[in-house]
């Protein structure tokens, strides 16, 4: 059985329609590292992984779905087609993003099916700040305030999670922020 490592690679080759000399000098590896991959000769160096993702415009993580996966996102992007043509029209709302992102996004439902052009609009932006929160935590927790960061994330855990009433807890009402 392939590794998933060059199975996707073929994939993605056949998506870009690129040739082998192609990508090899895009990623500035060696052609026959390339083709190495391909035929599942070792295990590729993750510099060669990462090369090749840059040279296609794709994340590492592209290189490890499963092919299963594959048909999970055809089926979110065809249930919610209006996230492509969003995307079209507000392409800074989308900088950075993943393919992971894009398929976090797609799989997503409005009220009663599909997401709006609202609804994509408004579910992107809630990511973004999803991931700029995660970015702002990853960098305390890197900090000289990783103790206090941790004490704090563990006691909102535990008091959203102790309560059976899950991360209601934690709103607060205008009025009440004193």
């Amino acid at each position: 059985m392939p590794a998933l490592e060059s199975t996707n690679l073929r994939r993605l080759l056949a998506q870009h329609g690129l040739t082998i000399a192609e990508v090899a000098r895009r990623a500035d590896v060696d052609r026959r590292t390339v083709l190495a991959m391909l035929n599942d000769s070792g295990k590729p160096h993750p510099k060669t992984i990462y090369r090749l993702a840059e040279a296609l415009g794709v994340s590492v993580d592209e290189f490890y779905v499963e092919p299963s996966q594959l048909l999970y996102r055809q089926f979110d992007q065809e249930t919610n087609p209006l996230v492509a043509e969003v995307v079209e029209t507000h392409s800074g709302l989308f900088d950075g993003w993943t393919a992971a992102d894009f398929d976090e996004l797609h799989s997503r439902f409005g009220s009663g099916g599909a997401l709006t052009h609202d609804g994509v609009v408004a579910t992107a932006e809630e990511m973004n700040l999803h991931r700029s929160l995660h970015d702002k935590l990853a960098v305390l927790l890197e900090s000289s305030h990783k103790d206090l960061t941790r004490k704090m994330i563990e006691l909102l855990y535990d008091q959203a999670t102790a309560t059976g009433q899950g991360l209601s807890v934690l709103k607060i009402t205008p009025g009440e922020e004193d």
